[in-house]
């Protein structure tokens, strides 16, 4: 009787299943992580087009409040009264923000802010923030976040971004 000599798994076939198994773990890696990007700048630009569309909807109360053609003074303290007084908006100034965000002409969206809107989802890591800056005379909006995204920190320099 003769036994058969089996002789296993030679070390050549092992390099090569090891080697297999990494390229396809580099992909994976490859793909996850551009999906964890696309997902935070998404969330990212979502949170800032919520912002937008509320604070727009002050812009619009607050040029229905002035009228059809109300003198400078009447026109800062309806903006007063509707951004600060109704919206919860305190000025910006003094806040931490990158050099490239107007702080001085913006208004800060605080916690107290975004329950009231009933953005209670929104959450701010440390040290970030939303901020508004109003265009009343072109009845426009722009919205931006300290901490940002690969540089931008503006919603229309996000919506420009493309991953």
């Amino acid at each position: 009787m003769q036994i058969k000599d089996n002789k296993g798994i030679t070390l050549v076939a092992l390099v090569i299943t090891a080697i297999i198994l990494l390229i396809i773990a580099g992909i994976g890696i490859n793909y996850g992580s551009d999906a964890v990007k696309k997902a935070t700048l998404e969330e990212l630009r979502t949170n800032m087009l919520l912002i937008e569309a509320k604070a727009k909807e002050y812009v619009e109360e607050a040029n229905f409040k002035m009228g059809i053609s109300p003198d400078e003074n009447k026109k800062e303290e309806i903006r007063k009264q509707v951004y600060e007084e109704e919206a919860k908006l305190k000025q910006a100034t003094g806040t931490e923000a990158p050099s490239n965000i107007p702080v001085s002409e913006c208004y800060l969206v605080t916690k107290d802010t975004m329950n009231l809107w009933g953005l209670n989802d929104i959450k701010l890591e440390d040290k970030e923030n939303y901020m508004i800056r109003f265009d009343d005379t072109n009845l426009t909006v722009e919205v931006y976040n300290t901490k940002g995204y690969d540089g931008k920190y503006s919603l229309t320099e996000l919506d420009n971004l493309e991953i």
